[in-house]
Formats: C-alpha cells, structure tokens, sequence
C-alpha cells in the first residue's frame, strides 16, 4: 500500500466539539467523519482499523462454536409487542412506518428476531444447544449522543444468542462466551475486567460486562485487591459492618438555620460526615418510602430498585415530602413523621449510634439519635448503597478498589424471558414441549476502537496495540533532492516487508519529514522506518517505534529483528 494511493486526511487542530481524546484523535487522524449528530462515515483508515477488531471477534466466536448469520436491521412492531418491549424500551427505540403505514423499528437489539428464527426453525432438543452471531449496524436513538463512535446512536455491534433446553446447558455455553471474550480481548491488546452486572432492560438472571480500563471511563467498577472478584458499581455488595456501638450521647435539638446537606451539617457541628444519616424520600408501588444511607454513602438505585414494593419508584415530590414528613426537603429524617412511612435503612446505616438526623422542623436537624431509644428499628435494613473504595471485599478477601472502565461486551444468562414471550419450544426426549433457555452476548465492536485509544495515546496521538493498527509498519521516503536511488531502496524495502508477511505501507507522499512523521505517529502505527539518502550511503535505516524516545540507525537485519519484537 502507498500513501500517495490512499485517502489519509490528518489535521492538527482538535476540533472545538470533540470532549474526549479518542473523539479528537479519531477526527484529527481522519478516521471518522460526522454526518450528523451520533452518525459517523468511517474513512478508508478507520476502516482498517474496525476490520481488524472485527476480525478478532469472529475468529473467537466461531472457535468457541457459535454459527454466523445475519438478521435484518428493520424489525416489525408485531415481534416487539408480543414481548412486551414496543413501549418499555423507551425513547431509544426508533420507530418507523412504512407506504403502507406498518410500523417497525430499527433494531437496537435481536432478541425478539432471533427468537422468532428460533421458534420456527428448530423441533427437537437435539438439535441444540446453538449459538448464533451476526455483526451488524445496530440504531439506538441516544437523548444526548456524544463522545464521537463511543456513545453514538448508529453503531457496529456483534450479537450473539444461544438456545438450550437447560439451565446447565446455558452455563456451559455462558462461560464459553465469558471465555471467549477474554481471549477478544487479550488478542486486541487491552487491559480489560470482567465485572459482575445488572441485567438492566435486557433482563435474564446472570449478567457479567467487560470493561477496558481507562480514566476517561463513564463506568465506575470495584474490584479486590485480594481476590479477582469485580462488579460494577451497582451490583457491587456493600457488605455489612460490626455490630452497632452502645449509646454514648443524649439526644438533643441543634440549630441548622441554613445547613440542608449532611455535609453542612456535619461541618457546622464538627463531626465525621459518617455520623450522619442521609434520608431519600421515594415512592414505590406501595406508598411513602425514606431510604436511608449514611451521610458518606450514596443511595443505589439499582439495588433498591430490586427490592419489593420498589420495582418502579420514583422519587418524591416536595409537595409529597410536606404531606408525609410535615417539613421541607433538607431538614428531614426518620422521626416522627406527620404520616405512616416506611423506612429503609441500608446496613451501615443501621449500625450506627449517635448519628444526626433531619428533625422534620426547618432550621434543625436532632444529634445523638440511636436506634431503639430515639428510633424505632428500621422496617427494613438491605443493601442500598453504592460500594466505595476501602469497603472489605464480599468474597472476604482483600478490600475493595475502584477503577473507570468502559464497557465494551456484555453477557447475559436470559433464561426463558423471550422464548415463553414469544412461545419458542422444542421436544424434549420424552416428546413434551419445553420453552428453550436463552443466552445473549454483545460486543461494541465500534465502540471497542474508541475504547482502545482512550487507553493508549499520548501527545503525539494515537498509539494502538499492535493487533488494531491500520498498518504495523510504515516506510518513509526523505528524498529532498528526488534520488532515484532512494526511491528504488524504499520501495524495495515496502516490498521485501510485505512479503515478509508484515502489514506496511509506503509513505510516498513527498512530505517533510516532520509533516511526514506527525501523520504517523498520530494514526498510531507501531513501526516507522526511514529511508534517506545519508541512510542509503551508510547502509543503514533509521528505525523508531511507536513508544520510543529515540530514533536508532540499524542495518537491514536488525530492522527485521526490530519488527520482530
């Protein structure tokens, strides 16, 4: 390949809206370009670059079993009602009619189609368990699209669904997918987690995402520094503390004229903001509910979503909060309340003694509160925080850490959500009609490319690993005075590279050399070497790799050894 032959379209300024390194870098290297807003044109370098990843993850699935097909992106309303998820999948969902006013839906996931497949075309348990792919464009109709390719509403996605007549078939294949993401992964050269994850919209039982690790990450994880157990920040177990201290203090009133948060609260007292108690008024599906966490945690809405009665809550109005609690929101807490509640106390919260509370009276708050004596016990004690660093690790080992991830695969145990929905059976040994078990597997395979280079630049651009480089090598041509010679040198050295069975490119565009260089290491090629004439005399070629400080001169074996490594 020849850069004169290419289309490679670089530019040094950083564009005014791109917010994050990888969206900056991908439209200075000209690998993406906007069409509108969350829709890019990937360019020929771009291009490259998502064949390569998607090249892995093909690889990897069928090595791990699974059958390719390929599923239409245009879905009829008929399947997505019949699950239920034409109106609860919300906004994202794009709907579209046709001439003859049907309606569907660009599809934001293949779960009611593959299912439909399913249902038609398998009979008999065995025929399974299968596992079925497709990487395909997928729609999803982003509120606020940003981040360049990272959170765009037009995306590049592999998804996967396996189909079994057992729980303990599904596991096998389940691990076999967990499996083989992490060789995806690895292969591509990214330091990624697997953490344990909500089931979210998609639903199911089991669910684990895949985080490549990076600070610019939207994802808060946990993990052990003493074990390899990972969560997501809202599945991770706040696990409960010591037993509750013994009362030390006597309960009184304190003035807090102006301090509405626990923070101002517990300054104005001079307190550890750990001896206060936060209270979150919500509403669930069976009335007035005041979550409470200590003044140092936050409410997991995740986790009290999961608990009954709070399936759908929202959150209280101020005129609700008056009706209940007979104050104003920051003044409010657990005592007293004008109205029957009911309280929900996470387990730290539980535990503490002589804490301070909202009084329900604007202006002050009441401190030395203890359960028992000035409270009643908490209706309910559960996890409902957010895990934080120095929490002890749920497994016992180790405490927990906190790092930034992007998730870039997910994995689902569905179980027989979509088959019941949808009356997908087979017969069983005994001729009975059973509703299949479910998997679900998904990669952003536009996303990871993105992903990647928030994990690997630095001021001069993009540095990929070398699995996901556009080329592993380029050849540059310094040629001031139009050598012949030294155009043959280059060229023979690209041919001999190739052949080699190293991906190079020519760099022939008859640029200086800083211009030259700035292009490659923005668009992140591993190797450069240069062929000049003063190398040409000496019988050398200057060499630099993509992480080096330092150009080296090397002869023509050491250039192979080089690339080697």
């Amino acid at each position: 390949m020849r850069l004169s032959r290419f289309h490679l379209n670089t530019s040094k300024e950083t564009p005014a809206d791109a917010e994050i390194v990888s969206h900056q870098l991908m439209l200075r290297a000209g690998m993406i370009r906007k069409l509108a807003a969350g829709l890019y044109t990937w360019s020929p370098l771009g291009l490259r670059v998502l064949r390569k990843v998607e090249a892995v993850v093909r690889e990897e699935m069928n090595r791990a079993g699974a059958i390719e097909m390929l599923m239409p992106s245009i879905q009829p309303r008929e399947l997505w009602e019949e699950t239920g998820r034409w109106q609860k999948f919300g906004g994202q969902l794009l709907k579209i009619r046709d001439r003859k006013d049907a309606e569907f839906c660009y599809g934001p996931t293949h779960e009611e189609v593959i299912t439909d497949f399913a249902r038609n075309e398998l009979r008999s348990y065995r025929q399974l368990p299968l596992n079925f792919y497709q990487i395909q464009t997928k729609f999803r109709d982003e509120i606020r699209p940003r981040f360049g390719v990272m959170r765009a509403r037009e995306f590049l996605m592999k998804d996967a669904y396996s189909f079994h007549l057992d729980a303990e078939s599904l596991a096998q294949t389940y691990q076999a997918m967990y499996d083989a993401y992490s060789r995806i992964f690895s292969r591509l050269g990214l330091k990624f987690r697997a953490v344990a994850a909500d089931t979210g919209a998609i639903g199911g039982s089991a669910s684990h995402e895949f985080h490549v690790l990076a600070d610019s990450g939207e994802d808060a994880i946990v993990f052990s520094d003493g074990s390899d157990y990972a969560a997501n920040v809202e599945m991770a177990e706040a696990v409960a503390p010591g037993p509750r201290p013994a009362a030390a203090e006597e309960l009184r009133e304190v003035a807090t004229p102006t301090q509405k948060t626990c923070e101002d609260v517990a300054a104005l007292l001079g307190l550890p903001l750990q001896r206060t108690l936060k209270s979150v008024a919500v509403v669930g599906e069976q009335g007035f509910v005041l979550a409470l966490v200590r003044g140092d945690h936050a409410v997991n809405e995740i986790k009290l979503a999961k608990l009954t009665g709070l399936v759908e809550f929202r959150m209280a109005t101020e005129a609700e909060i008056v009706e209940h609690l007979g104050c104003e929101p920051g003044f409010i807490g657990p005592r007293q309340p004008a109205k029957s509640i009911t309280v929900i106390a996470d387990r730290s919260a539980a535990a503490l003694a002589d804490f301070v509370i909202g009084a329900n009276r604007a202006g002050f708050h009441l401190a030395g509160v203890n359960w028992g004596r000035d409270l009643p016990e908490p209706d309910l004690v559960a996890d409902i925080r957010n895990a934080v660093e120095g929490d002890p690790s749920p497994d016992g080992k180790g405490t927990l850490r906190m790092a930034r991830g992007i998730e870039v695969g997910h994995v689902f145990q569905l179980g027989s959500k979509y088959a019941e929905a949808l009356g997908a059976t087979v017969l069983d040994a005994e001729g009975k009609a059973r509703v299949m078990q479910m998997g679900c597997y998904g990669i952003g395979v536009s996303r990871i490319v993105a992903a990647a280079i928030e994990q690997n630049f630095d001021a001069n651009g993009i540095v990929w690993p070398a699995p996901m480089a556009p080329w592993q090598v380029a050849v540059c041509i310094i040629n001031p005075k139009d050598d012949p010679a030294v155009v043959a040198a280059a060229a023979q050295l690209h041919e001999e590279l190739v052949a080699a069975g190293h991906e190079a490119v020519l760099d022939d565009r008859g640029l200086r050399p800083g211009v030259m260089f700035g292009d490659i290491e923005l668009i992140g090629i591993p190797h450069r070497v240069v062929v000049s004439p003063r190398g040409l005399e000496a019988g050398t070629f200057e060499y630099r790799g993509r992480r080096d400080s330092e150009s080296r001169n090397l002869t023509r074996a050491e250039v192979d050894a080089a690339l080697a490594c």
